[in-house]
């Protein structure tokens, strides 16, 4: 068969804006040698979550493939480098509505065990701290959706979790 050039592709309908879902990588990077996983904590400056644990998480990028998102993600919040064909998909958060996502959002976690580079936080406004965490002391005061993904990735259980949904 032959290759289609991009001339060929069908044109894409107009969006469906009322039904938009933002995407969303997070990326849980796991020395598993250490059982810790790098996480971050927001700043007071941040616009969500002031003061709260997260993992390194962002918004995905018009035409940027969730993997990519979550290399790019990664690397600009803790300086951390990973390769996309060695993300694995840990875990997807369905949220029903969501900051700067009236219309919900998607996240998909993935798990990280090879990376290059130490954590600092590279993003100082947005963030207070960024560094490893013992995996059996994971801090109470952590964003709901990314704890819940996190802590089932950590104990093998269920890989969907759905956020005010009715």
């Amino acid at each position: 068969m032959a290759q289609r050039t991009t001339d060929d592709q069908p044109k894409a309908l107009p969006p469906a804006l009322e039904s938009m879902t933002l995407l969303v990588a997070a990326v849980i990077v796991h020395d598993k040698a250490a059982n810790r996983v790098v996480l971050l904590q927001r700043s007071q400056n941040a616009k969500f979550a002031q003061g709260m644990w997260d993992l390194p998480v962002g918004k995905s990028e018009p035409g940027e493939p969730i993997t990519e998102t979550a290399v790019r993600e990664l690397y600009e919040e803790t300086g951390l480098t990973v390769k996309p064909e060695s993300l694995k998909v840990a875990h997807i958060i369905h949220g029903a509505w969501g900051v700067e996502a009236p219309n919900g959002f998607l996240t998909v976690v993935f798990a990280a065990h090879e990376w290059t580079g130490a954590p600092e936080n590279r993003e100082p406004r947005k963030h207070a701290q960024v560094c490893w965490v013992d995996a059996g002391a994971i801090p109470e005061n952590f964003v709901d959706t990314t704890s819940s993904a996190l802590h089932r990735y950590l104990a093998a259980g269920p890989e969907v979790s759905l956020d005010g949904w009715r």
